[in-house]
């Protein structure tokens, strides 16, 4: 898969949002239809989408079931699901709806086997949501911050099957300052396996910055629904990095 641009489709009580650095009392509703974001970004020409159960997230169970169902239906952009997914049969009726990709944060930390088993099962539509505030592994929704360091825990998880990580910088997310170049860096030539990344994005070089340093992709919100830059531009700061490369 070439570099690729996802637009964040963030469910808090059935509204799209954009929280600041993962705090949930400093939340920005951008639609209160996330069915009606998701196509926003389809017809831009978004080939995947980010879709992320927020109160499912904190909860410890999916909270937005029937909204994601909604957007997987009305969407024929791939559709990659976070938060709040905590088993295997919960995993299988998400890919069995038409879900592309499910992202595993809160249970790898929690239950590492339903991983391995995951891996085993459903291969690479099984992606690790590494959530990491100062170097160190978040979970329940950024609610809470483990002890384990996120590129050790990032290479166990690869052992256990993991292709493909989504790796989130919670003190950048939302803030659009500027991604932790030199912290994915370091990151995506220690784990070993593609890393799509994800917060702080605010400009479009930005992104042709990402791809250049060896992301496979990156999730963007808050710089999309503020109008920092429209998808088009995003892609094509993508496409000129590897126009450059060739």
């Amino acid at each position: 898969m070439g570099f690729v641009v996802i637009p964040a489709v963030d469910i808090q009580g059935g509204q799209c949002v954009r929280l600041v650095q993962g705090d949930y009392a400093r939340s920005t509703v951008f639609d209160a239809d996330p069915v009606r974001a998701a196509l926003r970004w389809q017809r831009a020409g978004a080939a995947w989408l980010h879709v992320v159960d927020l109160d499912g997230a904190a909860r410890g169970e999916m909270s937005n079931a029937g909204v994601i169902a909604r957007i997987v239906t009305a969407c024929h952009s791939k559709v990659e699901v976070s938060g709040g997914v905590r088993t295997l049969d919960q995993i299988a009726a998400l890919l069995d709806s038409g879900v592309r990709r499910v992202v595993l944060g809160t249970v790898a930390v929690e239950e590492p086997e339903l991983v391995t088993e995951a891996c085993a099962r459903w291969d690479d539509r099984i992606v690790l949501g590494l959530d990491v505030r100062a170097g160190k592994v978040a979970t329940r929704g950024w609610l809470q911050t483990t002890d384990r360091e996120a590129l050790a825990f990032g290479r166990q998880m690869v052992a256990r099957g993991i292709r493909r990580i989504i790796a989130t910088d919670i003190e950048r997310d939302g803030t659009m300052t500027s991604p932790n170049f030199a912290g994915l860096q370091t990151f995506i030539q220690g784990v070993g396996v593609p890393v799509i990344a994800s917060g702080g994005v605010a400009t479009a070089a930005q992104i042709a910055r990402l791809r250049a340093l060896g992301a496979e992709g990156v999730v963007v919100g808050r710089a999309l629904y503020d109008g920092a830059f429209t998808f088009a531009e995003a892609l094509a700061a993508a496409e000129a990095t590897e126009a450059a490369a060739c």
